[in-house]
């Protein structure tokens, strides 16, 4: 009798653990996005010209598909930006990749991001350098991509919900700072708030943008600030809003 009870319980046991199994998105999930992820480095990103290894480690480990409405989860690691709600959008793989190699980021760097979204972008930073500041103007997906962000573990991304225009001076000056909406200008607060040899990346324009890389010099004169301009891609960005239009 005793026989029987433990070949029946262990039986109720295996269905529990098998229904358990079935209720965790996250197993299946994460198991049929790993191989995509891997083509999306090797097909969109390596064979673009992005070289540098520790980003192309990260873009291989970031689960961009956490990072998109569930409806679009099956094209996450497609060729293209995808929309995230509220007007907005979450870049092409490539150009995520490629803004974040222009940084050359090291490990004790501290970089500043304006434009948040679903927090992608910063999720992969925070793999690279120390500290991540973020700013998203649109509440409710600042306070999704907190919550995701913090549920995902990246506890070195501090999130703010503000306008991003005047950048986050209490926590000057950044190692490096990237810019994933479209001013038709270079903010200076933005450059104010750029370390010396620090590095910004913005795309630039209203119809037709291009990508610029800014790089901060020393100072020649303590009211003037002195940098380096590269113009190094044709791209298309969702428009900053806030205090840019203003100016």
């Amino acid at each position: 009798m005793r026989g029987k009870l433990g070949i029946t319980l262990a039986i109720i046991l295996a269905g529990l653990a098998l229904i358990a199994a079935c209720d965790d998105d996250s197993q299946p999930d994460e198991a049929g996005f790993v191989e995509p992820r891997q083509d999306m480095v090797k097909q969109q990103i390596v064979r673009r010209g992005v070289k540098d290894a520790r980003v192309l480690e990260v873009m291989r480990k970031v689960e961009r598909h956490q990072f998109v409405p569930e409806k679009y989860r099956d094209e996450a690691y497609d060729d293209h930006p995808l929309p995230i709600g509220e007007g907005q959008t979450i870049s092409q793989p490539y150009i995520v990749a490629y803004m974040t190699e222009q940084l050359k980021l090291k490990p004790e760097d501290k970089a500043l991001e304006i434009g948040t979204g679903s927090g992608y972008q910063a999720a992969v930073l925070a793999e690279l350098c120390a500290e991540v500041y973020t700013i998203e103007i649109v509440e409710p997906l600042g306070e999704e991509a907190r919550e995701r962000l913090a549920r995902m573990g990246y506890d070195n991304v501090h999130v703010k919900i503000g306008d991003g225009y005047k950048g986050w001076p209490e926590h000057a000056p950044f190692d490096a700072i990237i810019v994933t909406a479209a001013p038709d200008h270079v903010p200076q607060p933005l450059l104010e708030q750029l370390k010396v040899g620090g590095r910004l990346i913005i795309p630039v324009g209203s119809v037709e943008q291009e990508l610029r890389v800014l790089t901060r010099l020393p100072d020649e004169k303590p009211d003037e600030i002195r940098t380096s301009e590269e113009s190094v891609l044709p791209v298309r960005f969702v428009p900053m809003t806030g205090e840019a239009r203003e100016h």
